[in-house]
């Protein structure tokens, strides 16, 4: 077993789920609501999708920094001391509002995106689930976000769909454009990306520069529990919320965010990792409190 103590992030809404369809956040209210119940069952970190707050656009996403900032300054005060990990994912060279976004934010971390991806999926037919998408993230891009991460003092966490994106990180970090030792999620069960497959990750680890703080991110249904398992045996962190997966360990649907990590913090202690605060967790990645 490995004792070292486990950040649990949750991921408290996604991109484009429609709230009319699945139980997901979207108001500030709800939004810190959520996150609150995330809180108590043992997350540390939030990572935060923002939502249109027009009247029935709740499905779609916004960068406008005031609708970003009422929503974190409402998860702030519900989740007194909780690492706020913002999203910056965007398709297409016209990040500027994303930029804003986390200029206004000043989240102590954010997600970087940290290469590009042909985004597909497949219905059982054959057809495409939606038209192919490609999720481009050149160099020039991640430097811009980087740039502004560096500027606010904010913490990357370089998210990589595959292994050359894994990889990727170590030069962005031997090249001195991103500061080490890096934090790396392996976001695995993107049907075009890296599959959620549990023998996978020693490689995956493999592949890291030592010091690299790690985590999965599972997407899927309840097959993604046995990665999370071996995920903690092997000393990476979690992550898991409506975001990434609807259902329970045993297949059941969860009724929101509190209970799926409540299932994940289960299984960090069932493979002996106690959970870490949020001020551990800041302790443990050298981040220090945003202002």
């Amino acid at each position: 077993m490995n004792n070292k103590k486990c950040m649990i992030t949750c991921a408290v809404t996604g991109v484009l789920t429609d709230p009319a369809q699945h139980n997901v956040p979207v108001t500030p209210k709800e939004m810190a609501q959520s996150s609150r119940e995330a809180y108590d069952a043992g997350a540390s970190i939030i990572h935060c999708h923002f939502r249109s707050q027009q009247k029935n656009m709740g499905r779609m996403p916004t960068w406008d920094p005031d609708v970003c900032a009422e929503i974190v300054d409402a998860i702030r005060e519900a989740c007194p001391g909780v690492i706020i990990n913002m999203s910056t994912g965007a398709v297409g060279p016209h990040i500027q509002m994303v930029l804003d976004a986390l200029a206004r934010v000043k989240p102590e971390m954010a997600a970087l995106n940290a290469g590009s991806l042909n985004y597909l999926k497949l219905r059982k037919s054959g057809q495409w689930a939606w038209p192919p998408l490609l999720f481009d993230n050149p160099v020039d891009k991640i430097q811009q976000f980087l740039d502004v991460m560096t500027e606010h003092n904010i913490m990357p966490e370089s998210e990589c769909f595959d292994t050359g994106i894994l990889r990727s990180v170590n030069l962005f970090v031997k090249n001195g454009m991103m500061k080490g030792p890096p934090a790396v999620s392996l976001v695995m069960g993107v049907a075009s990306g890296m599959p959620a497959k549990s023998s996978w990750l020693p490689l995956l680890v493999e592949e890291m520069e030592p010091g690299t703080h790690w985590q999965t991110i599972a997407i899927g249904r309840e097959e993604v529990w046995d990665l999370h398992r071996t995920t903690a045996r092997m000393g990476g962190d979690l992550r898991t919320g409506v975001e990434d997966t609807f259902y329970l360990p045993d297949g059941s649907k969860t009724s929101g965010n509190g209970p799926l990590i409540e299932a994940l913090a289960k299984v960090a202690k069932e493979e002996g990792r106690d959970v870490a605060s949020p001020n551990e967790a800041r302790a443990m990645l050298g981040i220090t409190p945003s202002s």
